[in-house]
């Protein structure tokens, strides 16, 4: 639960030695095995207290009723067809969320397992847009400890106390287990991708044991971080007087999470492998015609380390042998037999029977002496199955092939490579870790928000980008006009390939796309909006989290542009009941960014959301050409501005229908036709609005940049004119008024006002407005939306009457948006407002993450209400964290290229035509940046 403190008092440090004795973190001094400096830390007796949703108002209900019906009937219909509607708020998981997760396991892309700070794996998201939330208790780590002379001799699971679902004290399962933990010596400390859980004498008081847990995401390595793999390295020291032998137990059922478990024909079988790993391989044959996954749990023997295994065990009463007899072996003689290795697979499961195995690593460590064991976990899933029928392999198949067998590889792998993967994180991270000017809170919840990359249903494919086809009727439709310009070979390619890396002491340099090879194709990549909306790289809220993704793997963020160019040029005429309205409509409009690309057939069934006709949103187009300027004058990538300009155009040309009375200005419809699905907009609106000027100016700057000399000049004028036209309607001296209309609302101050200036400045274009208008408006955020939300200790609430008094027209109004709010601090950083900007943030922390928040810890949600009541756990947004690091750290060529205003550059001509027969000016571009694979112009060199 929430103590009074949250809204009194601001914690500015969490030293480790506040949670483990001084003496212990000085024994752990070595090989990584002391957590960090910073990390987000928890006792493992703290209270995971259940998590509150929020509930609609009665007048809100009632708006919403006719939906709440259209839609009830959909997700019907979409389960007599065995398929799970992409957005369900009427089903429940049985399984109610908790403040208890912890830091996932693996790379990106390849299906994902949450381990809670308390020990449990949870969060199971192996099969593409379904998660399992219930931990499997039967996997867990356990420790024996017997001492010379056999008087003090220990065995425990090491997770606190009783869990619910063990079963029945005295039956042959895992209740009769060793659950002696108490937990209040024993801490967890998270700084993704790694996690320390030190036992500070628990359960021997005199063992000291360090659990490393560590996953290989590893910026700009895009083939470590595609691995499904993790390394747990257990660090013991003896501070005794006496030699003790201990047992470190590793379990593991054959399951997927859920009842999985359950479904039959499941086989294990023992392995020795090279460099003394060994194990045992959990054949999982999944239910409902999903691909196979091939589990392996391994420890690495060393000279003073001895691994065995039970490759079989059950937990009812008729297996042979149950869970109690493999526990009462460990007991007794704190291992297995060695025989076990020879016994080749067991017989397959029969349904509703649980199979499950063990892999115990044994040392004896010496008075005062230290020993370090490593076990390994890696899952093997080679194949991604979508319910509509197409399927594709992972990204890491690459690497390591397509049978389910090379998960016995991938953990070798990781067992024999771990500490190099500790290098390169320790590499990336220490510069911003060590970077006394930033906040501690922020240090470590920059790079746990990441977690999302990991446990957001992420899937990353082996499959090269298609070959855009477009003939020429189809580039006729484009309209786009390629004038002549004078770029030189060298320029070209010098621009090709590079992005800037940035440091936290504001040092720049520039970097190739991908160090390890330039011309390697890294596959295409989704992620979830999130685990309750399932559906694929939404990108109203992508416009949010990808500076992580440019950040930290550009060439994903790249292609992911790519994807949705080619998405806008194309057309699906299958017929889509809107929800909300009711109406009909086409699948996906030809010109119109896609809401997202799909969930049960991703790319090639777009537009799973159906609450409103998103062809007629007016934030989509243009997010999506602002986010492919910034992609575009970060990496200086030339082949991408070329590939992906036709789209670029057409989404701007899309946009013109919405200027209803030729002002330049593009109106909203009187309905919620932006990422704000519930906020209804009337006329010019300050976001969709400021979101088109500066669309304008950064397809202006790309068109000029790339020799489309005639749509600068269009672009520029549409801003000339639409720019005082916008101040006009909506500056109301202080802030932008949320609409020109007359609602209730009309004068709210949005806390999202200023998107379009955000990413303007994260790129380097001219600032929108004076800059006088640009603090006025950052300072009313703040001060109402902000600090009039219990004393800022919340984040920014969506929507604020200038009475103070916040805006309850809608749920979303209502909200605090933790990404958005992340969004706003980016925003006041590159204005210069950095305090106020680590403010807002911190809100967001102190509410979400800290332990006199909610719980909401490496569970983000897309939000929460004014008494901290969540919608949508696991939510993608919140990786906007990454825009204030990148606001924090602009790249060279975004710091410089304010020194030359781009839209001075461009002169209007007295006529100004989109239209030309002449190409060669994008296609002389195009020739020198050898980018004719992947062009929509499609002709070869």
């Amino acid at each position: 639960m929430v103590s009074g403190h949250l809204f009194h008092c601001r914690k500015n440090s969490w030293p480790p030695e506040e949670y483990i004795n001084r003496n212990t973190l000085q024994l752990f001094d070595f090989d990584s095995a002391a957590p960090p400096e910073h990390a987000w830390r928890r006792k493992l007796n703290s209270n995971a207290n259940l998590l509150r949703e929020f509930s609609v108002t009665f007048r809100e209900a009632i708006k919403m009723v006719r939906l709440g019906i259209r839609l009830w009937s959909y997700i019907r219909e979409e389960a007599s067809h065995g398929r799970k509607a992409p957005i369900d708020p009427f089903t429940r998981e049985s399984c109610k969320p908790s403040a208890a997760q912890g830091v996932p396991l693996g790379g990106m892309g390849s299906g994902s397992i949450s381990r809670g700070f308390r020990g449990e794996f949870r969060q199971w998201q192996i099969i593409p847009g379904i998660c399992e939330g219930s931990p499997v208790m039967a996997n867990q780590f356990s420790i024996f400890i017997s001492r010379d002379g056999g008087n003090k001799n220990y065995a425990s699971v090491l997770a606190p106390g009783q869990h619910e679902g063990l079963g029945k004290v005295g039956d042959q399962g895992i209740s009769s287990w060793g659950w002696n933990l108490g937990g209040q010596h024993s801490t967890y400390h998270a700084l993704f991708p790694r996690a320390w859980t030190v036992y500070d004498g628990e359960p021997d008081p005199e063992l000291k044991i360090s659990c490393r847990q560590i996953s290989p995401f590893i910026p700009h390595n895009y083939r470590e971080s595609s691995l499904p793999t993790a390394v747990f390295v257990y660090t013991l020291v003896n501070t005794g007087k006496e030699r003790a032998k201990v047992s470190l137990l590793f379990t593991w059922a054959n399951s997927i999470g859920g009842i999985s478990h359950l479904s039959g024909d499941h086989v294990n079988e023992p392995f020795i492998g090279e460099d003394g790993v060994s194990g045992v391989l959990l054949h999982h044959k999944t239910a409902k015609g999903n691909p196979p996954v091939t589990f392996a749990v391994a420890a690495c023997e060393t000279q003073n380390v001895s691994v065995t295994v039970l490759p079989c065990f059950g937990l009812s009463e008729g297996s042979s042998p149950t869970a109690k007899e493999m526990w009462d072996k460990m007991v007794q003689d704190g291992q297995f037999d060695r025989e076990n290795f020879n016994s080749g697979p067991c017989m397959s499961s029969s349904p509703g029977e649980t199979l499950c195995a063990a892999v115990s690593a044994s040392a004896w460590v010496e008075p005062h002496g230290k020993c370090t064991i490593a076990f390994g976990l890696s899952w093997s899933s080679p194949k991604v199955k979508f319910l509509k029928g197409s399927s594709y392999h992972r990204r890491y198949t690459k690497f390591y092939g397509t049978s389910e067998r090379a998960a016995q590889d991938l953990v070798h792998h990781a067992l024999t490579n771990y500490k190099r993967w500790e290098e390169d994180i320790e590499k990336w991270q220490n510069p911003i870790l060590k970077d006394e000017k930033l906040p501690e809170w922020y240090k470590f919840t920059l790079f746990n928000e990441l977690y999302f990359l990991v446990a957001g249903g992420t899937v990353w494919i082996d499959s090269p980008l298609p070959v855009t086809n477009i003939n020429e009727n189809q580039r006729q439709l484009t309209n786009v006009e390629y004038t002549d310009v004078k770029v030189t070979e060298a320029e070209v390619n010098n621009k090709q390939g590079t992005v800037v890396e940035h440091t936290a002491t504001g040092h720049h340099r520039s970097v190739k796309l991908d160090p390890q090879n330039d011309n390697e194709d890294v596959g295409r990549f989704l992620y979830l909006e999130g685990v309750e909306y399932i559906m694929w790289n939404t990108y109203d809220v992508h416009f949010y989290a990808s500076f992580a993704l440019l950040e930290l793997f550009p060439k994903i963020e790249l292609n992911i542009q790519r994807d949705f160019a080619k998405a806008v040029l194309s057309e699906d005429g299958r017929k889509v009941k809107f929800l909300a309205e009711g109406n009909w409509g086409i699948r996906k409009v030809r010109g119109a960014v896609p809401h997202d690309l799909g969930t049960h057939d991703p790319w090639n069934e777009m537009n799973a959301y159906n609450i409103h006709d998103t062809s007629k949103w007016k934030d989509l187009n243009p997010k999506f050409v602002l986010q492919v300027y910034r992609d575009f004058s970060a990496t200086g990538d030339m082949a991408f501005g070329v590939d992906v300009w036709p789209a670029v155009r057409a989404a701007m040309e899309y946009m013109e229908q919405f200027d209803r009375d030729n002002d330049g200005l593009i109106e909203n419809d009187g309905f919620p036709d932006q990422t704000y699905d519930a906020w209804t907009v009337h006329g010019v609106s300050a976001y969709c609005g400021c979101l088109w000027l500066a669309a304008l100016q950064a397809a202006a700057a790309m068109a000029f940049q790339l020799g489309d000399k005639a749509f600068a000049e269009w672009c520029k004028t549409k801003y000339l004119k639409a720019k005082p036209a916008f101040e006009e309607k909506l500056w109301n001296g202080s802030y932008f008024n949320y609409d020109s209309g007359s609602s209730s609302n009309s004068k709210s101050i949005q806390a999202d006002q200023l998107a379009g200036q955000w990413y303007t400045a994260s790129s380097g274009l001219p600032s929108l407005f004076d800059d006088f208008k640009i603090q006025s408006a950052l300072q009313k955020i703040y001060d109402f939306n902000v600090m009039k939300v219990k004393g800022g200790r919340m984040g920014a609430v969506n929507g604020m009457h200038p009475s103070g008094k916040v805006d309850e027209s809608c749920m979303q109004s209502r909200e605090i948006w933790t990404g958005v709010t992340y969004g706003v601090a980016a925003t006041m950083i590159l204005a210069g407002k950095e305090k106020e900007a680590f403010t807002t943030a911190e809100g967001i922390f102190i509410a979400g993450w800290s332990e006199e928040g909610y719980g909401y810890g490496f569970q983000t949600p897309e939000g929460w209400t004014m008494d901290g009541h969540f919608r949508s756990l696991i939510y993608m947004r919140p990786l906007s964290i990454w825009a204030m690091q990148w606001a924090l750290n602009l790249p060279k060529a975004i710091l410089e290229a304010p020194t030359i205003n781009i839209m001075d550059r461009i002169l209007l001509s007295s006529f100004s035509s989109r239209s030309s027969q002449n190409e060669s000016g994008v296609r002389k571009i195009a020739t020198k940046a050898k980018c004719f694979g992947n062009s929509v112009f499609n002709c070869a060199c």
